[in-house]
């Protein structure tokens, strides 16, 4: 055996694996080019002092943590056979295959083996997970396979996420002290209040300051996220599969995979793991670029389908320039509201007469594509199919309903090929070049997370393998499915059922530190939010959804011409900048005043970039702080110029620079002195384009 050290665009992760556990020296920043001796002489070094009244031999973080080895934090495999508690683990073999290593396992009586696999990509992003198989006679009660990494004693502040429908991503920072802070979702789905990704950094980290450690589950059922310290051992991050009691059982020879933990350091805060992980998640992707505007007709119409209602929208979008026309709920046989139907999905002939043939040769014709609103895993109780097989419904008729649906159970082998062979009839016999894939309630049903979720990815492989030229997005009523697992399954997420650009601010900014922006859906909503009832202008709006994957949530025949015409220069603009926008690095200034945000994205070899300063309330001071704009090169020569509609502010007299129209200046004195801040009335945005 030897020391492992997998090192890439520094970051580094050191194991020794000599001895009887494999111990995880170091996760974090590059150590260096070491060779054989001094991987040893650090293993060595690394050794800790024995403290008083503990066990008589060092105490060492492993990949396989466990009581029988002094180990009194989170144990790493939690299960037992036959009432008999989980082993500890011997290391057997180590096999290291650059960027991924395999670290195998037994228990001292070879009933049980236990294999991590480790990967650090070109990026500096770490991918860990196990794989447990039962080696015994008799079945293993797996309660929980968990993976921690350590984090150095100066991560002592913790940032993750909380939230709820229409107002996900929400911030919530708190010290990391003496025992657990366990982050766990039993929704069958991430979840509205999904933690998302769990950071531990230096105290007051920012976007652009600090040394930070940050975790995150690639898995779309229950799941935890785990930061813990003792007095013991080190502190640690990470986090697995929540499983309920019973779930996973494995039968002689059978085995478990986790989901992959994806964990990522940064010596330049928040936005240092955005920048590992945007260009991570890029190579990997098979993403078509450009990506589409979409028209969703949702917001529009809601369940009034009606063709000539749909042709003038279609006709309206055609003229402002979009791309993709989506056809939201309410096609389907007997679907007239939201409590009845789901599982029916026939084309309704009360509505369609001719199918959907009509609208799509209309949309066609128009120049557009055509997407589809459908919710696959969701039964109504009032709907054909649930009457006929009411033993398809997850859970039974128990339980409360939740928006007047339950959940079909895609683990009966007889409700998932229904279901595959319905959405299969609908994409063969319609051009559909996009599911808007929703995921409207949590799933309440004990032990049903794991065998639901699995069955999810094979439907979306399944689909993805007959039809690869149709893309798919991730609804769960908004943002309640947002994860690495599903996201080498769909094209797109819709990132929250609210439209109200204010909310949309801060749920677009914080979901964008882990998913690159061209897959967040940001639409252009009417004046009066659908969800919050708050009034905004069209700027606000135009100047929020402008990035990401952008698209309208309008019934735009009853804009006015001016904002018909404001709204098809917005599109334009966004189809320029949108090469831009989809590759470039995003950057985010941390704010000397609350009440102004500033966020943007700049060309990856910094010749350009397109920011958006935001106002969300009121400045504490009668002249807010400079604009500074984050990621340029500090020794090239930028020009400053506005972009779209201006913004309302509350004064007459504007900055110099921004009266002449633009300023010329090196990216050095835009990012440390800045440029004075125009006094924007609040909810207001000023776009600017660097160049």
């Amino acid at each position: 055996m030897t020391v492992l050290h997998l090192r890439a665009a520094g970051a580094s992760l050191v194991l020794d694996a000599r001895g009887g556990v494999p111990a995880i020296i170091h996760w974090g920043s590059d150590l260096g080019d070491l060779d054989e001796t001094a991987l040893a002489a650090l293993a060595d070094a690394s050794v800790p002092a024995i403290p008083p009244s503990s066990i008589d031999v060092p105490l060492r973080l492993s990949l396989w943590s466990s009581l029988a080895d002094g180990w009194s934090g989170r144990q790493t495999v939690e299960g037992h056979r036959q009432g008999v508690p989980a082993p500890a683990f011997r290391l057997v073999e180590l096999h290291d295959q650059d960027p991924i290593a395999w670290v195998r396992g037994e228990s001292a009586d070879g009933s049980l083996e236990l294999t991590t696999e480790l990967e650090l990509s070109a990026e500096g992003v770490l991918r860990v997970r196990h794989v447990l198989v039962n080696r015994g006679a008799t079945a293993f009660d797996l309660a929980g396979l968990d993976i921690a990494l350590p984090i150095p004693a100066d991560a002592a502040e913790l940032l993750d996420f909380t939230g709820l429908w229409a107002h996900e991503r929400q911030p919530q920072r708190a010290p990391l002290r003496h025992g657990v802070w366990s982050r766990e979702s039993r929704h069958g789905r991430p979840g509205h209040d999904d933690a998302f990704l769990l950071m531990a950094g230096e105290p007051g980290f920012g976007f652009r300051r600090g040394r930070l450690w940050a975790v995150h589950l690639a898995w779309s059922g229950d799941k935890r996220l785990v930061a813990e310290r003792s007095a013991l051992g080190p502190g640690t991050l990470g986090g697995g599969e929540l499983l309920a009691p019973g779930e996973i059982r494995l039968a002689p020879g059978e085995s478990y995979e986790t989901p992959w933990l994806v964990a990522v350091h940064s010596e330049t805060g928040i936005d240092g793991l955005s920048d590992r992980l945007h260009p991570w998640i890029r190579s990997r992707s098979a993403l078509r670029l450009p990506r589409p505007v979409v028209l969703n007709t949702w917001e529009a119409v809601y369940f009034d389908h009606d063709l000539p209602v749909l042709s003038r929208l279609v006709d309206a979008a055609a003229d402002a320039g979009v791309e993709r026309f989506v056809l939201d709920d309410g096609w389907f046989t007997g679907r007239r509201d939201d409590k009845r139907a789901l599982g029916d999905w026939y084309v309704d002939p009360a509505v369609w007469p001719d199918g959907l043939h009509p609208l799509i040769s209309r949309v066609h014709a128009a120049g557009m594509d055509f997407g589809l609103w459908v919710e696959p895993e969701m039964i109504s109780p009032d709907s054909v199919l649930a009457r006929e097989h009411p033993s398809w419904i997850l859970g039974g008729a128990s339980g409360p309903t939740w928006r007047w649906q339950r959940v079909l159970d895609l683990g009966n082998p007889d409700a998932y090929a229904h279901l595959r062979e319905r959405l299969a009839a609908l994409l063969t016999e319609y051009p559909i070049a996009f599911l808007k894939w929703d995921h409207n309630r949590d799933l309440l049903t004990p032990g049903a997370a794991h065998r639901q979720t699995r069955a999810l990815y094979r439907l979306l492989a399944s689909l993805r393998a007959e039809f690869p030229h149709v893309e798919i997005e991730s609804c769960a009523s908004g943002g309640a499915r947002i994860d690495l697992g599903i996201l080498d399954l769909v094209d797109r997420f819709w990132t929250s059922d609210t439209n109200d650009p204010l909310d949309r601010q801060r749920i677009q900014r914080w979901t964008s530190v882990l998913i690159p922006p061209e897959y967040l859906g940001g639409h252009l909503g009417d004046a009066t939010a659908h969800v919050t009832g708050r009034h905004s202008a069209l700027g606000f709006r135009l100047a929020t959804a402008l990035f990401g994957s952008a698209g309208i949530e309008w019934n735009l025949t009853t804009a006015s011409p001016p904002e018909r015409a404001l709204i098809a220069a917005w599109i334009a603009e966004h189809k320029r900048l949108r090469p831009l926008l989809h590759t470039g690095t995003v950057v985010r200034a941390d704010a000397a005043d609350p009440a102004f945000r500033l966020h943007g994205v700049v060309a990856r070899d910094r010749s350009e970039a397109v920011y958006a300063l935001v106002a969300v309330g009121s400045p504490s001071t009668a002249l807010p702080p400079p604009i500074r704009f984050p990621g340029l090169d500090p020794n090239r020569l930028y020009t400053v110029r506005p972009i779209g509609p201006p913004p309302k502010t509350v004064q007459d007299t504007p900055p110099a620079w921004l009266a002449a129209g633009e300023v010329t200046l090196p990216g050095r004195v835009l990012a440390e002195a800045g440029l004075p801040c125009p006094l924007l009335a609040p909810e207001q945005a000023l776009l600017l384009e660097v160049s």
